[in-house]
């Protein structure tokens, strides 16, 4: 029941009883007419006879109850079906209403207008005939039946007052004078639309009793109504009761939520049940494994044996939860076309074909097969050469989703096979929850850096990615956390590395390795004109300002400022002449249609490298030669001075194990061969060489100096200088021979770019130059030689 005064119209009401329902005026005999205007309510439903203020606040209504009481007073009232539409159709209407007289109509300050209306008869809608300005319909009045003289009937009239006063006495929000008010309405009709009014029971409920037309029914639908909210008062009641005699002050917080629970218990609305059933609607639609199913049974069984409040409740929940999320046997459409996938890695990358020819042939025979493991690619090269976004280009080309993981810095193993669920915090391993997040079974997943996972007390992460990469195993990859294996097998793994030395053997005997060689200055000038000057002048706001770079400012940029195989340094440099550019054309409302090398040097100031140190070095004991680091191909210079004293040889410039044992096998090939080349025996007694490798600060490793340390020593000891221009590499032996060495390629492309022009490589590495496109290394001249005569031969100026 409710007795409560609400404002606003979407809210409910207090009805107001006129003071004898029965009067001449309340059953006046009123002329209704065929056509009458529509006002809509949300959340109240008006009965005859019942009073209501009601404050109107939509443009509509106001029209129609201004009209409305500027001709007959009479207006039809009908509650909408759904009370969450502000501007209702005609199909938001219910069918059946109430005609309304307007008993007053006061104008409010704020704009607003409060009516007060008396419900007179029932009406069902024939038509509506209009719906602007307002609702306008044709009705047909619901004649009332007469109440029945029958001892029956009379019981159900005691009833209904007996179980509304019960309802009062029990609630403690209701006024007493209510069962007062009761007792005094003798009309049966006029007591069954008043009590209606004032339950608090569903909209639809009220509506079905104000359709109904048999007044018999109406009174035994209104009883069952009665009956229920009898029933929650007693509980209400009982709980309160007996709750407040078990607890005492400080038990004030157990006892409300005692209260609730009991409440919660009798009427079965716990929000604990509604999880369990939500998790049973999703599990119905899914596609699973038998044994994934069997496990989300059992656990489901075993959540709803559970208390809410046990710590394991949330522990059980999550772990069903991620069984329903986890897509099982779900995967995406691969895309077939070739031309298609070859052109959208083409769009994306430029160069790197030996990368697109393998992908390309994985879908060719994806394309005939009709199913295989994915391979396990790993991309090693050094940074900024575009391996990661290689890997979202490739999963642009074969139509799959795209997922990152980066394995830099893990040193858990549990960040890839998952925690025990009987952990506090525990979560699925990292691969789970990608697998989770992006709903697909066989993305392609990046696993980015996976030669730096460390490895401490807590695990070796890097053992765990064995299952991981194993085409064998990973069919039946197991989480600790989700307790259930789990098919990896269609999911495209592809790993990226700066050094394959860091990577675990039994690791990197999984992967396929494809080597990504740094870029040529060509390549770099190509990729600056395709991607990073468009990305960067979209970045400075400088997409619609049309200027030019030609290929010899660009080409400036590389040269002289930086020193990489990638382009991220390059891209760097660019962006300050952006930036420079949009400076300008802030202050100055103009920039330049050409961007010249003059602007490029004014912009980032005087070169940084600079190609003629490789000339003035032509001292006697000076040798040139070629390094391979993480961060690509590089030169270094290896000097050799000769002092009076014990003979001895001294080492400087951070250098590793491999290259002193260089430096001593140089050394005794020399001494072994004196007099062939042209040194005094003598000498090499009484002299102490001492070679040193400028950049001290850098750590230096390797057998590939061993040439360049014995051409150093035989100037130093001949006083012959070396051929300007030239560089070298190469691991010798006692014998004196030359032995090929590897990163050919970066050491090619960074002789190229630091201007040497003579190159001496071993003869067996002649085919790893053949790979190297020729535009690139146009202007360098190479010399394949077997031993070191051949190599002394050629470096030493007479």
């Amino acid at each position: 029941m409710n007795f409560n005064l609400k404002s606003e119209e979407e809210l409910d009401f207090l009805p107001i009883i006129p003071l004898n329902e029965s009067d001449a005026e309340a059953n006046e005999k009123i002329n209704i007419p065929e056509e009458i205007c529509l006002l809509p309510l949300r959340n109240t439903v008006l009965f005859p006879g019942v009073v209501l203020p009601i404050t109107v606040g939509r443009d509509k209504s106001i029209k129609a109850v201004n009209d409305a009481y500027a001709l007959s007073k009479l207006i039809g009232v009908v509650a909408q079906r759904d009370s969450s539409i502000e501007d209702p159709a005609a199909k938001d209407l219910e069918q059946v209403g109430t005609v309304a007289k307007i008993v007053k109509q006061i104008k409010m300050p704020d704009g607003g207008t409060t009516i007060i209306i008396q419900g007179k008869s029932r009406f069902s809608i024939q038509e509506i005939t209009s719906e602007e300005p307002y609702f306008k319909a044709k009705i047909q009045v619901i004649e009332e039946e007469e109440a029945p003289k029958d001892p029956d009937f009379e019981a159900y009239v005691s009833n209904i007052k007996d179980l509304a006063t019960e309802i009062i006495q029990l609630s403690q929000n209701i006024p007493t004078e209510a069962s007062v008010i009761l007792k005094n309405i003798e009309n049966p009709s006029f007591l069954i639309h008043f009590v209606s009014s004032n339950l608090t029971i569903d909209i639809r409920d009220k509506q079905k009793l104000l359709e109904l037309n048999n007044i018999r029914e109406r009174a035994d639908l209104l009883m069952q109504f009665l009956q229920k909210e009898l029933q929650f008062a007693e509980l209400k009641n009982k709980v309160t009761n007996k709750t407040r005699a078990e607890i005492d002050k400080q038990q004030r917080e157990y006892f409300l939520q005692q209260q609730l629970k009991s409440i919660k218990e009798e009427l079965g609305g716990d929000p604990n049940e509604r999880e369990i059933k939500e998790l049973q609607k999703r599990a119905e639609t899914k596609k699973w494994p038998d044994a994934a199913k069997e496990t989300f049974k059992k656990g489901l069984e075993k959540l709803e044996r559970m208390h809410p409040s046990t710590p394991d409740y949330s522990v059980v929940y999550n772990h069903l939860d991620l069984l329903l999320d986890l897509p099982w046997n779900e995967y995406t459409d691969d895309v077939y076309d070739l031309e298609k996938a070859r052109e959208i890695l083409d769009h994306d990358h430029y160069g790197m074909d030996k990368i697109k020819e393998r992908i390309l042939e994985y879908l060719a025979v994806l394309k005939l097969k009709g199913d295989m493991k994915s391979p396990i690619l790993c991309f090693y090269g050094p940074p900024g050469i575009g391996k990661t976004s290689l890997g979202r280009s490739i999963a642009n080309a074969i139509g799959r989703k795209y997922v990152r993981l980066s394995l830099g810095g893990i040193h858990d193993e549990s960040e890839i096979r998952g925690h025990r669920k009987t952990y506090i915090g525990a979560m699925p391993g990292r691969i789970m929850q990608n697998i989770r997040k992006i709903k697909s079974s066989n993305p392609v997943m990046i696993l980015d850096e996976i030669d730096k996972v460390g490895s401490d007390l807590r695990g070796d992460p890097s053992s765990a990615l064995l299952e991981v990469l194993d085409p064998e195993q990973n069919n039946s990859f197991y989480d600790n956390y989700l307790e259930l294996e789990y098919d990896l097998s269609k999911v495209l793994f592809i790993a990226t590395a700066n050094n394959l030395q860091t990577i675990q053997p039994a690791l990197r005997d999984r992967l396929e390795i494809i080597e990504l060689s740094g870029y040529a200055v060509e390549e770099k000038i190509e990729i600056a004109k395709r991607h990073l000057i468009p990305k960067q002048k979209d970045a400075h706001g400088l997409k619609d300002k049309k200027f030019k770079m030609a290929d010899k400012v660009i080409e400036k940029i590389i040269q002289d400022y930086t020193r990489e195989s990638g382009v991220r340094e390059l891209d760097r440099h660019l962006a300050a002449v952006m930036r420079n550019i949009a400076m300008q054309f802030v202050t100055k409302g103009t920039i330049k249609q050409v961007v010249t090398v003059e602007d490029v040097e004014t912009i980032l100031g005087r070169s940084r490298y600079n190609n003629e140190m490789y000339k003035s070095a032509t001292i006697p004991g000076v040798a040139v030669g070629l390094a391979y680091t993480y961060a690509g191909g590089d030169i270094l210079f290896i000097e050799a001075s000769l002092s009076d004293g014990k003979h001895e040889l001294r080492l400087t410039g951070n250098l590793g194990n491999v290259m002193k044992e260089s430096a001593s096998t140089a050394l005794s090939y020399l001494s072994a061969n004196a007099k062939k080349h042209g040194i005094d025996p003598e000498i090499l007694e009484k002299k102490a060489v001492h070679i040193h490798v400028p950049e001290g600060a850098v750590p230096k490793d390797g057998p590939s100096a061993g040439v360049t340390m014995l051409t150093a020593l035989a100037s130093a000891f001949t006083g012959k200088k070396i051929r300007p221009y030239l560089g070298m590499t190469g691991e010798i032996t006692l014998r004196g021979q030359v032995l090929p060495v590897g990163g050919i390629k970066e050491k090619v492309l960074a002789a190229k770019r630091a201007g040497l022009r003579d190159l001496i490589l071993c003869w067996i590495n002649e085919k790893d130059v053949q790979e190297i496109n020729p535009d690139f290394i146009k202007g360098v001249r190479f010399h394949y030689v077997k031993t070191m005569s051949q190599v002394l031969e050629f470096a030493l100026m007479d």
